[in-house]
């Protein structure tokens, strides 16, 4: 009988495609909706692989599914797949880090200008009747008189830089895994985590979110930011303290955040950052164009494909699961 495959859950338009490409592969293939690690024990029950979206893959579910060999994540994140279970079992755990790169960058870039040249207040004054840029929009800024201070260079980290770079920001970069020449010889800054908050008019968010990154930017952090700082996050939400990050711009300290991404999703309506000046939201939509869906269920589908073939995939985040 030929594998398994379940897909968790997907909420992606096209997910009907990928089932094909499973399918045509000569592999079993479903689609459930699963929410708890309960689900997931329950719904891929003899699976040898998983495709997850949303669904947390925990030990304990991991437990009850022996016949797991590959899960791979739909999506670039993978916080919600427990990485060290799935290791202790032998299970493969791969990500798909090329999709959605460009959309991902150039909404990050997008945020940063509209937060920073304060569109939103000037959208509002002129349907409200005001004509003054100056009173409107005081802050606006320049950006070669502005430093974007740059958390993660991968694959969007670094494509932000460059965009930014090319609008004559300056540019500071923290990421401890790369190099400091590598971040120099593409043009911009090396500097620690510290230095970096410390530099930043505009701070932009591009690393997972692990055990060590969880609410990276909490009240300390923040605190270290230059006064009328902004915060992007397009990344994770978990990334940042949002109750803190409130509290920063409701004191003043820090004149607002542009976030993709947040701690619970959706947003809950009862969140103090709906309310604040400053502060622009949009709905994790940074991965989004009518391209990016269809690029990842093709990705995601090879690389199960590929796997249960006993090929190489070259995205495995634990190469250490076959030791």
């Amino acid at each position: 009988m030929s594998d398994l495959v379940v897909i968790t859950d997907a909420d992606l338009p096209g997910t009907e495609r990928i089932l094909e490409l499973l399918h045509a592969a000569g592999l079993r293939a479903t689609l459930a909706r699963c929410r708890t690690e309960a689900d997931v024990a329950e719904a891929a029950a003899g699976a040898s692989a998983l495709m997850v979206q949303w669904a947390p893959v925990t030990g304990e579910a991991l437990d009850r599914l022996p016949d797991c060999r590959f899960i791979v994540r739909l999506g670039v994140g993978y916080d919600m797949i427990d990485v060290s279970a799935a290791t202790a079992r032998g299970i493969a755990v791969a990500n798909n880090p090329d999709y959605c790169v460009e959309e991902v960058a150039a909404h990050t870039i997008a945020l940063i200008m509209a937060a920073g040249r304060r569109l939103f207040e000037l959208d509002r004054a002129v349907r409200h009747g005001r004509w003054s840029a100056a009173e409107d929009a005081p802050a606006a800024l320049r950006p070669s008189r502005t430093t974007l201070g740059v958390v993660g260079f991968g694959r969007i980290g670094s494509r932000t830089a460059a965009h930014a770079a090319a609008l004559g920001f300056r540019v500071v970069v923290s990421d401890p895994y790369v190099p400091g020449h590598v971040i120099e010889s593409a043009g911009h800054q090396a500097a620690t985590l510290a230095e970096t908050l410390g530099a930043a008019d505009v701070l932009s968010l591009h690393l997972p979110l692990t055990g060590g990154t969880r609410h990276l930017l909490d009240r300390p952090a923040l605190a270290r930011l230059p006064r009328g700082a902004l915060v992007v996050n397009t990344c994770r939400g978990g990334l940042v303290d949002e109750a803190a990050l409130a509290d920063a711009i409701k004191r003043g300290h820090l004149a607002g955040a542009a976030l993709d991404v947040f701690e619970a999703e959706p947003l809950p309506g009862d969140s103090p950052l709906r309310d604040l000046p400053g502060v622009i939201l949009s709905p994790h939509a940074a991965w989004y164009s009518p391209h990016s869906p269809a690029e990842l269920g093709e990705s995601t589908a090879r690389k199960v494909v590929d796997f249960l073939a006993g090929r190489p995939v070259p995205s495995i985040v634990n190469p250490e699961y076959a030791r």
